[in-house]
């Protein structure tokens, strides 16, 4: 009978998220959001799922500021023409630089439509591989400056005007938040990010404001954010007391290991962008939406229902092979 407990307890536990699910009030028949007269930043615009939400936003009727690391480089020439004149404006912004996020809350105050500033998207990111001794204390400063404190800066500076408007912030994540496969350093950067937007969230709710994540799987393709590495560069980086500890050959088969799921990755980033359009448009907005593949997907799942111990023997055996 105990043995069943666990077990009855899972089930019990379902039944009452179900019966909460359906006692939920829904908004049936609402209408989507009219973009037009209402204001957007998206972080990130270079290349990636970036480039892609300024355009479909622009052509959507939204006015967009699209922040860009480099405004003069070929991403950002190639989102102006491909945009035109209008609606779309190209700036500068390295969100690393509270000058560079100053200067951007001003341009947008200046150029606000008349609908006000409805969304805030923090895509901005970078991506990296090695073990977790093989990368350098300002290596890790650079990514968590990037990934976590770029876009609570960004959050922070523009959080009166989405409490005025009850406006949208998406956020973008990934599911390497739920499990790190060589690649700690942004894994632990996406963990932390959706940790600080579950805090955002319900802090938020009083103003209307509304705050998403974004789980992407596997798009390396798409957005090119991490290239192919070279087991040649990451050996010659290695400090000597790291290469006391491993050989070339070992770093040559995580290397190969890690660009073979490279290879793998989705060329349909449109599928991740239908998902930041719905965060910001949708009338009923999910907090989370994951975009991956079903085996990715089930990664995830086994990886938050099993025991990290389970979890720690399978993923080292993955490791391995």
């Amino acid at each position: 009978m105990w043995a069943a407990a666990p077990l009855l307890l899972l089930l019990l536990l379902l039944l009452l998220l179900l019966l909460l699910l359906l006692l939920l009030p829904r908004r049936r028949g609402a209408a989507r959001l009219e973009p037009a007269g209402r204001a957007v930043l998206i972080t990130g615009c270079d290349s990636g799922f970036g480039h892609l939400l300024a355009l479909r936003l622009h052509r959507l009727g939204f006015t967009v500021f699209a922040g860009c690391l480099c405004p003069g480089g070929e991403g950002a020439r190639r989102l102006q023409r491909e945009a035109g004149a209008g609606r779309l404006r190209v700036l500068r912004l390295d969100v690393t630089r509270a000058s560079d996020v100053l200067a951007a809350k001003e341009l947008v105050l200046r150029h606000l439509p008349e609908r006000g500033f409805w969304g805030l998207v923090n895509n901005a990111g970078i991506s990296t591989f090695g073990e977790t001794g093989w990368l350098s204390m300002e290596k890790y400063e650079k990514f968590a400056d990037v990934n976590l404190l770029g876009s609570i800066r960004t959050t922070l500076a523009f959080l009166p005007l989405l409490r005025k408007y009850k406006g949208r912030i998406v956020f973008m994540s990934s599911i390497i938040a739920y499990v790190a496969l060589g690649n700690g350093i942004y894994s632990m950067t996406k963990a932390a990010i959706e940790k600080f937007c579950d805090a955002l969230r319900l802090e938020m709710k009083k103003f209307g404001v509304q705050v998403c994540i974004i789980q992407p799987g596997n798009y390396a393709r798409s957005t090119k954010i991490q290239p192919p590495v070279s087991a040649e560069e990451i050996w010659n980086e290695l400090s000597e007391e790291e290469k006391a500890v491993y050989n070339k050959e070992y770093v040559q088969e995580r290397a190969n290991f890690f660009n073979s799921i490279l290879s793998e990755g989705s060329t349909n980033g449109s599928e991740v962008v239908d998902a930041m359009v719905d965060a910001l448009t949708s009338p009923a907005p999910k907090a989370r939406y994951m975009v991956a593949k079903l085996k990715e997907k089930a990664l995830v799942f086994v990886c938050a229902l099993f025991p990290t111990l389970v979890m720690d023997s399978v993923l080292s055996y993955a490791l391995s092979k």
